[in-house]
């Protein structure tokens, strides 16, 4: 393999250098120019009027803008035939399922109770 003069060397290596410090600097300006937080607060010290004039405006156009309304389609070919059938349906099924609970009741509680004195009280008796 053939050797690089020493020159050659010396004027690599300071190009080296200048692209590392030219690289540097441009990183740094992007920074800069990327730092949009400091760009806001800046901005907003500078021209406070005008900000908070956005502001208001923004809010008023968001309270005076009419609410949306949620559309509700209707079908009106099912609307005369077996409406009531279904509401019949499920009020005899609470009525049942309330009859049901009132004969269960009693053997509900029975099973619960004789479940629960099974276990140690946790009350703390403290002697006095």
């Amino acid at each position: 393999m053939a050797e690089i003069p020493r020159k050659d060397r010396a004027a690599i290596k300071s190009d080296i250098a200048l692209s590392r410090d030219r690289l540097g600097r441009e990183l740094g300006g992007l920074r800069y120019e990327l730092d949009f937080p400091r760009k806001l607060k800046n901005s907003f010290r500078d021209q406070t009027g005008i900000w908070i004039g956005a502001i208001i405006v923004v809010g008023l156009l968001i309270a005076v803008a009419p609410a949306r309304t949620k559309k509700v389609y209707v079908n009106r070919k099912n609307d005369s035939k077996g409406n009531g059938k279904g509401l019949l349906e499920a009020g005899a099924l609470v009525a049942v399922l309330k009859f049901a609970a009132t004969l269960l009741r009693p053997a509900l509680i029975k099973f619960v109770t004789s479940k629960i004195s099974g276990y140690p009280s946790t009350r703390s008796r403290v002697p006095r």
